[in-house]
C-alpha cells in the first residue's frame, strides 16, 4: 500500500473535496503516463488511484445524513468501476473526462 499512513485515520480528516482532489492527482498521472507510453508509471498511478478511492469509499466524509452518505457511496463505487474499465481498455477520452471532473475539486479545496 502506497498510502498506508492515510489509513490510520488521516484520510478521514480531509474534507471530501480534498480527498477527491488527491484522487484527481493520481488520475492526472495515469493519463499523462499513458499518453507518454509509460505503462509501468500508469500502472503505479492507477494502483494509487485505487487505494485513494477505496479509502474515500471506506472512510470518506461525504454527506452528513445517512441517505447522503449512501448516495455518495454508490456514486463513488460507480465512478471507480467506470474508471477501472476505462483504464483496462486504455480509453484515453474516458480517462481524460474523469480527470476533468476531478479537476473541479482542486479548485474548491
Amino acid at each position: 500500500m502506497q498510502h498506508a499512513s492515510l489509513e490510520n485515520g488521516r484520510w478521514a480528516e480531509l474534507s471530501f473535496p480534498q480527498q477527491m482532489a488527491n484522487i484527481g492527482s493520481e488520475t492526472s498521472r495515469v493519463l499523462k503516463a499513458l499518453e507518454d507510453g509509460k505503462e509501468n508509471r500508469a500502472q503505479s498511478a492507477f494502483a494509487r488511484f485505487q487505494e485513494l478511492i477505496d479509502l474515500t469509499i471506506r472512510y470518506g466524509r461525504a454527506g452528513q445524513t445517512a441517505s447522503a452518505r449512501s448516495a455518495m457511496w454508490e456514486e463513488l463505487c460507480r465512478f471507480r468501476e467506470l474508471y477501472c474499465a476505462a483504464f483496462e481498455e486504455h480509453n484515453l477520452p474516458e480517462l481524460a473526462a474523469a480527470n476533468r471532473y476531478l479537476d473541479h475539486f482542486a479548485s474548491i479545496r
